[in-house]
Order: structure tokens, then C-alpha cells, then sequence
């Protein structure tokens, strides 16, 4: 139980000390990191999820449970396999270009981490 009391206050005591340049360049470089990931993993949730749901919508048409317009099912379960197959594409191209945009302080920092 002692060690667990100690491990407890050296964490509280970690948040009230100054913090070293190199911690703050390894907390700037991880906010950056999210910036550059969160708009396409986001998007790539919420595409695909969007696509799934239009995906089942015609299922469901396709095989008469909704209503009987067994076309008008494959066509809009079509377009849900559109969705979705192309999820993927559209994500990596949103992250390529996060990377291009912000490659370079990424890179800068890492260098001055690893450098140090």
C-alpha cells in the first residue's frame, strides 16, 4: 500500500514541477501528431459509417422488408458499396495532404527530440 502512496504523490507532484523544454517539445510534437490524424479519422468514421447505414437501407429494399421496390434496393445498396469501398481512398487522401501541410514541423521537432 506504501508503494502505491508514493507512485500517487510523484504523480501529483509531476503536474506542479516546471516543465523541461524537451517535455514541452514531446507534448507539441503529440498535439500535432492528433492534428494531423483526427480530420481524417473522424471523417473516415462517420463516411463510412454513413455509407453502412445507406449500404443496409437498400438491403433492406432489396429484399422487400421496408417496402417492395426490390430496384430501387440494389441501386441505393450500390451506392452504399460506393460509399464504403471508397472510404478508404478519401481517408488516405485527407491524411496525405494533413502531412504535407504539417510534415515539416513534425519532422523539426523529431529532429531537435532525437538530437538532444
Amino acid at each position: 500500500m506504501e508503494e502505491m502512496k508514493r507512485a500517487y504523490v510523484e504523480t501529483i507532484r509531476s503536474q506542479y514541477e516546471p516543465k523541461s523544454e524537451e517535455r514541452t517539445k514531446m507534448e507539441q510534437l503529440k498535439q500535432l501528431d492528433k492534428k494531423v490524424r483526427r480530420p481524417a479519422e473522424v471523417f473516415g468514421y462517420i463516411f463510412g459509417a454513413a455509407g453502412t447505414l445507406v449500404l443496409g437501407v437498400g438491403m433492406c429494399l432489396a429484399m422487400e422488408v421496408i417496402a417492395k421496390m426490390m430496384v430501387l434496393g440494389i441501386v441505393v445498396g450500390l451506392v452504399g458499396i460506393a460509399m464504403v469501398s471508397a472510404n478508404y481512398f478519401i481517408y488516405r487522401a485527407i491524411l496525405a495532404k494533413r502531412k504535407r501541410k504539417y510534415g515539416g514541423r513534425v519532422l523539426e521537432l523529431s529532429d531537435e527530440l532525437l538530437h538532444q
